[in-house]
């Protein structure tokens, strides 16, 4: 991985920027996340995070290629997206979510802080029932309500990079925490705060099956999602989404011991459908006719491009 070097006369002790960034966690402080149940720092206010989703959104979906023209596609997923999120924990249900079809050839997902959920129609085309569809929206529902990205700002402060960190913030004495934030996630515009570790994305899942049980779905629906993954994973090019998330085999394991378990009693319960007719009916039709070729030099890149976009709308943000 490649960085700039900061001026050496910009640059500031380490122990200084781990310092800031602990300062900007204590301006929220420790709190116990009512969809995890863990005890976590955060270091964005409900307000900020609201406020980089929405700023970065726009950009982030004209870098994919806009949005599918399908007002019957956007309408349909907006549904099990809302409905999967009005199932979420404490203030979560009242954030302004919006979910987004992305008219894109590449397999991905993803979600920005304050309730934006993204997912292409390459990856819907893999799809063959509704419950696939809940299980992918859930799991990056499941990332905002456990504030993973807030949580990654967090441990950023001991990452290798605080070098070019402290460079970048000189003078932060007048700087906020939108400034701090928009540093650490555009570090490199490597999307570091996007690339999750195996216990998030193990967290996401099993938040993921939460709210699609709750909804109604199959949970069984989740581990097809995986079986996708792992398929594609196995192809000729690597999907997007394994840039940000583990190799679907390690998920597998762990939502298979989850449903074995906690949600063994699921499985077989009538009540709880993969809908795989609503989906033939609702999505099949509307999805776009693949492109047949790889995205332009012009187009986003996977998220470790596109995150250069969080890093200015948190700059706006922490201009305001």
């Amino acid at each position: 991985m490649l960085f700039t070097e900061a001026p050496m006369h910009r640059l500031r002790p380490l122990l200084t920027i781990a310092l800031l960034v602990a300062a900007a966690a204590a301006t929220t402080g420790c709190k116990t996340n009512v969809a995890t149940g863990r005890s976590q720092f955060t270091s964005m206010s409900r307000e900020e995070e609201i406020q980089l989703g929405t700023e970065a959104m726009p950009e982030l979906i004209q870098e994919y290629g806009g949005e599918v023209s399908s007002t019957q596609l956007r309408t349909y997923v907006t549904q099990v997206g809302t409905t999967l999120a009005q199932h979420t924990e404490g203030e979560n249900p009242s954030l302004p979510w919006q979910f987004t079809v992305l008219d894109s050839d590449v397999i991905n997902a993803f979600a920005l802080p304050g309730g934006k959920v993204f997912i292409t129609s390459g990856l819907m085309a893999q799809f063959t029932n509704e419950a696939q569809l809940a299980a992918t929206l859930g799991h990056e529902v499941g990332h905002v309500s456990a504030k993973h990205v807030d949580e990654r700002i967090t441990q950023s402060s001991a990452i290798s990079t605080l070098g070019q960190i402290a460079g970048a913030v000189v003078g932060y004495q007048s700087a906020d925490l939108g400034q701090l934030v928009s540093v650490i996630v555009g570090t490199g515009g490597q999307g570091y705060l996007l690339k999750f570790g195996r216990d998030q994305e193990s967290e996401a899942d099993a938040l993921g099956v939460r709210y699609m049980v709750a909804a109604g779905y199959n949970p069984t629906g989740m581990l097809q999602v995986l079986e996708v993954l792992k398929r594609e994973a196995g192809g000729g090019s690597q999907p997007e989404i394994l840039s940000t998330h583990p190799y679907p085999e390690t998920r597998l394991e762990r939502v298979n011991a989850l449903l074995k378990g906690q949600y063994a009693s699921s499985l077989n319960n009538p009540s709880l459908q993969l809908k795989a007719e609503q989906y033939a009916q609702k999505a099949k039709p509307y999805l776009p006719a693949p492109k047949g070729k790889a995205p332009s030099a012009g187009a986003v890149r996977g998220p470790e491009f596109w995150c250069a976009h969080c890093r200015e709308a948190a700059a706006r943000a922490g201009g305001r």
